[in-house]
């Protein structure tokens, strides 16, 4: 285990944003994948991983 969040990598967050993805855990996927695009110095592979990790506060769905 990391005792320093400052020694995680870009790679690192993603990964952890991917696990959380597989364990239906889309809210904490999203704030992983977050920190990782903040981590990430080019603004376009910022973006892409900002739009693989969408707010799912912002995707409501409706149901009856």
């Amino acid at each position: 285990m990391v005792a320093d969040p400052d020694d995680l990598t870009t790679a690192d967050y993603l990964d952890a944003a991917r696990e959380m993805t597989a364990a239906n855990r889309p809210f904490l996927a999203h704030l992983l994948a977050e920190e990782a695009a903040r981590r990430t110095a080019d603004p376009a592979t910022a973006a892409g991983i900002r739009a693989s990790f969408l707010d799912p506060t912002l995707t409501r769905q409706e149901t009856d």
